[in-house]
């Protein structure tokens, strides 16, 4: 079997709650480059081509199966986490969303599995939508590298990830455009801020002992984990000479690598041979970041290996 652990859709449901909000969630359609299809802009900062692939379910399943993948574990798309806004309206996208996916799983469970979000801006709440989502079929949920001004490993997220352990939740870390000024030109934002915050927020995660304090919750990093797996020499130094590094660890960095999983979004063989042989092929799972533009399409790496252990299947 081809699993895609890291593709994205947009249901019609949520389409229509978006047009409902337009005003509150600051919402327009611009026609920006000359034959493509609108660019939804949110809140006058998070604007990508709405193509017809992120919101046409048959479309979307045609396309899957035509390049080989027999079954897509699909997410919401960073852009709608809303995370940004009043905990109201979070936590009304993130029950839209997540009960139009549940329904399209249940109606195609062969070709499909999905990752739901949530409102992290209020833990107490994202700890109570995972458990609904997960009720309804969910496997878990795909989150920002932070919410409110604070990293994963603060204690204001504690209840969230209470919950995640409890349930064995999978908690998909998708990274959110960096707003360094620095990179305010060749579309670097997308080129290395994305992979950029990833490896703060891993870094951060592993650092901070939180692989050992919540073992149960399968940790997915996208884009092959960002640049950390690649300075993982660097870490293991720091941890041999400073305590602030080694003081909440248990193990070293390396072995803390082996505990996430990763997607193979890398476009690079030599760049993925290097992964699994660091981190071993069980925790490497096939992604392609479909349809944006930014794509591996069609994925090369079969992944079968991580994907079920990731999906806890035999």
């Amino acid at each position: 079997m081809m699993y895609d652990f890291h593709t994205h859709f947009v249901p019609e449901e949520v389409v229509d709650w978006i047009k409902e909000n337009k005003n509150v969630i600051h919402a327009k359609w611009e026609k920006r480059v000359p034959g493509k299809e609108d660019f939804l802009v949110v809140d006058n900062k998070w604007a990508f081509e709405l193509k017809i692939l992120f919101t046409d379910a048959d479309l979307y399943l045609k396309s899957q199966g035509e390049i080989g993948v027999t079954h897509s574990v699909v997410s919401p798309i960073p852009q709608l986490f809303l995370y940004d806004f009043e905990e109201r309206i979070t936590n009304e996208i993130s029950t839209v969303y997540n009960e139009a996916l549940a329904d399209w799983v249940q109606a195609n469970p062969e070709q499909l599995s999905a990752l739901g979000t949530v409102p992290l801006n209020n833990p107490e709440q994202a700890a109570e939508e995972l458990r609904k989502s997960m009720d309804k079929g969910l496997k878990g949920v795909i989150i920002g590298p932070g919410a409110s001004g604070e990293m994963l490993t603060s204690d204001m997220f504690t209840p969230f990830w209470e919950e995640a352990d409890r349930l064995g939740a999978i908690v998909f870390v998708h990274p959110l455009l960096n707003d360094d000024p620095r990179l305010k030109k060749k579309m670097m934002p997308n080129l290395i801020g994305v992979p950029w915050e990833t490896t703060v927020c891993a870094t951060d995660l592993l650092l901070s002992g939180h692989l050992d304090k919540y073992p149960d919750v399968k940790i997915l990093l996208g884009h092959g984990g960002g640049f950390l797996p690649y300075q993982v020499g660097r870490l293991g130094k720091g941890y041999e000479q400073w305590k602030a590094v080694s003081g909440d660890l248990q193990q070293s960095p390396e072995e803390y690598l082996k505990r996430f999983w990763y997607d193979s979004v890398l476009w690079n063989d030599q760049t993925l041979d290097y992964l699994i042989k660091l981190v071993g092929e069980d925790q490497v799972v096939t992604g392609s970041d479909f349809p944006f533009d930014l794509c591996t399409w069609p994925p090369e790496f079969s992944g079968e290996q991580g994907a079920k252990k990731l999906l806890g299947m035999k």
